[in-house]
């Protein structure tokens, strides 16, 4: 049978990131694997992020959005009988930040795909900088998506230089058992359950160990529906900005209030001397870096997001005639 396994985490804390460096050593292990991005927005970018793992080795696959949640549903599952029919080692799934873990298993033990699929290893993705308090919704999904794993991941540790990785997982457990309560889950994390380490670092023990994770049956009261919940990422592509530009700009979207509750603004754009510049904002700081590599996008995390008054915003200051809000 095909193992498949399933990446999650709240929007924004990293999932691509990993999945990334989790499919490469599968591919440099000669495993035969597909992965699949089930988002239930219309584009999905992180596809897009996805494309330079495409080799003989590594397929990928999406299932886009539009239409009702019964739809999305058929078109998750039409996509797994084509993966389960083309016998792949391993199936990596990675869904949107807004995620019913209950699709997942229901979708699998239906037939056919319960002949041809064995649930591997959930791995959530847990962020360092994940803010103490979230919204109502968001702690939510911070707990449920995290629920039923066998292995917590944490990133962006280099965030937090002043604190051991000891402290990081203390800090981010801690949050999480407060998560776990409010959804009344008796499911509890300690030390061993979370992967704490640079992931450019991983060994082969490391890979082994989170390929042989496995998940844990978990109960919760389940609160939100996808559907009903106004947590949401949105997209900002082709963008440039001359750099004085852009810490006032993000800064004035995350704390003006009239764009919504808005958590974070990431994403990279280029320098105008064929770099790029990384940036991070949350309500508490804006951090720009210099990179060697990037990718022109903005990705605006938070809640009931006045996508109309952000890209207006963007557009007074964008230089790059393909800027695009999708």
């Amino acid at each position: 049978m095909t193992k498949i396994d399933l990446i999650t985490g709240i929007l924004g804390s990293g999932k691509t990131t990993f999945l990334k460096h989790y499919a490469r050593y599968l591919i440099s292990q000669g495993q035969r694997i597909a992965i699949l991005e089930n988002d239930f927005g219309a584009v999905n970018v992180d596809m897009m992020i996805l494309q330079d793992l495409k080799c003989d080795n590594c397929q990928l696959e999406m299932v886009a959005g539009g239409g009702d949640a019964h739809c999305h549903r058929r078109r998750f599952k039409t996509q797994l009988i084509s993966l389960g029919m083309q016998h792949f080692d391993r199936v990596i799934v990675e869904p949107s930040g807004i995620f019913d873990m209950d699709e997942f298993f229901d979708t699998i033990h239906e037939s056919p795909l319960d002949r041809w699929f064995e649930v591997g290893s959930i791995l959530t993705i847990i962020d360092a900088e994940t803010d103490e308090q979230l919204p109502e919704q968001m702690e939510y999904l911070f707990a449920s998506e995290a629920a039923c794993c066998g292995k917590l991941i944490l990133s962006k540790r280099e965030s937090f230089p002043d604190e051991t990785e000891e402290q990081t997982a203390d800090r981010l457990l801690a949050h999480l058992e407060r998560s776990l309560a409010e959804i009344r889950c008796d499911r509890h994390f300690s030390r061993k359950d979370i992967l704490a380490k640079n992931w450019n670092e991983l060994t082969d023990n490391d890979f082994s160990t989170l390929l042989n994770a496995g998940y844990r049956g978990s109960s919760y009261v389940k609160k939100y529906h996808p559907g009903d919940i106004i947590s949401g990422v949105h997209y900002f592509m082709n963008i440039a900005m001359p750099y004085e530009k852009i810490a006032d700009t993000v800064e004035n979207i995350i704390l003006s209030g009239s764009y919504g509750r808005i958590m974070r603004i990431k994403g990279s754009l280029p320098d105008g001397n064929g770099g790029w510049i990384k940036i991070n904002a949350t309500r508490e700081k804006t951090e720009l870096s210099p990179v060697t590599s990037g990718q022109a996008v903005l990705i605006v995390i938070g809640d009931d997001i006045n996508k109309e008054g952000i890209d207006e915003v963007f557009r007074r200051v964008n230089t790059d005639p393909e800027y695009i809000s999708i």
